[in-house]
């Protein structure tokens, strides 16, 4: 059963992007287990939003982002039966564009996907909507 009263876990995604696609992981692990998303995860203690980003993308890709920029926040709540709930900070970060993925921890099958592609997948809504809105901002310059 949800419990409101409980504050909300901090979590961080970042997005990478080349040439209109987007990196994305399927999760092996709940929250989200078999969707496809940006790498990310939990805050370890002391971190702050932007290092458990970078930290978790590396540990789930193999590659080290940098110079990241908060790009968006979501308010995730379980459903009725599920008491988890996140702040997830999701961030855009770069990377050298000869690195490749390579799954690791909590994660599986690494690829790029355009947004056409991603409306096919599963994942979570706030993937798409920053995939969506990411795409038209690069569409727009």
């Amino acid at each position: 059963m949800r419990d409101d009263s409980i504050p909300p876990q901090p979590a961080s995604s970042a997005i990478l992007e080349r040439e209109g696609r987007f990196l994305l992981i399927r999760r092996i692990n709940p929250p989200s287990a078999d969707l496809f998303a940006f790498p990310g995860g939990r805050a370890e203690p002391g971190e702050t939003p932007d290092q458990t980003a970078l930290r978790e993308f590396f540990e789930e890709t193999g590659i080290a982002a940098r110079n990241p920029i908060l790009f968006a926040t979501y308010d995730i709540r379980g459903g009725k039966d599920d008491g988890r709930h996140f702040f997830l900070s999701v961030f855009r970060v770069e990377a050298d564009a000869d690195t490749e993925a390579i799954a690791g921890d909590d994660a599986a099958d690494p690829g790029w996907y355009t947004v056409e592609e991603i409306r096919l997948l599963p994942v979570p809504p706030s993937v798409l909507e920053c995939a969506e809105r990411l795409a038209a901002e690069l569409n727009a310059r």
